[in-house]
């Protein structure tokens, strides 16, 4: 086995609380590090805290669990090069790996792996709407996902407008800023204008609410 390491704020076990897959029994492996600074992140402990892992300890680890369903997140994975060499060995291992990125970074080298990209585009009250690579979106396939996280107005609105420039042939999700914005708004406003996206409310918080790990 080749000597795979990535920097690893966390493993754990829990139901996916996001996107087209909610509800699924998911194994997560948080990497450290962060390029963005977002108003509403809810896992600022992944900026900096973590631990060196060999692949082959983490294939251990994960392996305690019956469940065959990997998210690759963050912080953002994809600033570690070495994520890349983890990824094919998972999906040689027969895991099905889904991998959630900021939207800054080339998603490029993750189009060509059999996985399924949750990537998000920053809007204005995040304060990192113009660190954006808006080229990935056309890059996005059918089975991915592009997540826009909804605080106001402002931002619905900035989202809609994107979605009609680039047409994104993915999965769209709208989710609204845990305790900021009222899903059911966010739910009128998706069905007055016909946007044909999922409302995504963050299952996980709903569960065991800001709780980590879970």
């Amino acid at each position: 086995m080749k000597n795979i390491k990535v920097i690893v704020n966390e493993i754990f076990y829990s139901v996916q609380g996001e996107g087209v897959d909610t509800g699924l029994p998911t194994i997560f492996i948080r990497l450290t590090g962060c390029n963005l600074r977002c108003s509403y992140c809810d896992t600022k402990y992944a900026y900096y805290e973590g631990e060196e892992l060999e692949a082959e300890n983490i294939l251990k680890r994960i392996k305690e669990w019956k469940c065959r369903r990997i998210c690759i997140t963050g912080g953002e994975p994809l600033l570690q090069e070495n994520v890349y060499d983890l990824i094919d060995l998972l999906l040689k291992e027969k895991y099905e790996i889904s991998v959630e990125t900021n939207g800054s970074i080339d998603i490029s080298k993750l189009v060509g792996r059999n996985v399924i990209i949750k990537m998000d585009i920053k809007l204005p009250s995040s304060g990192m709407h113009d660190k954006m690579k808006m080229d990935n979106i056309n890059l996005l396939r059918s089975h991915d996902e592009l997540k826009f996280v909804i605080e106001n107005r402002e931002d619905y609105d900035y989202a809609k407008k994107l979605i009609e420039k680039y047409r994104p042939s993915c999965h769209i999700i709208m989710q609204p800023v845990w305790k900021k914005m009222e899903a059911s708004k966010l739910a009128e406003w998706i069905l007055e204008d016909g946007i044909d996206a999922r409302l995504s409310v963050q299952l996980h918080k709903i569960l065991w609410g800001e709780k980590r790990g879970k």
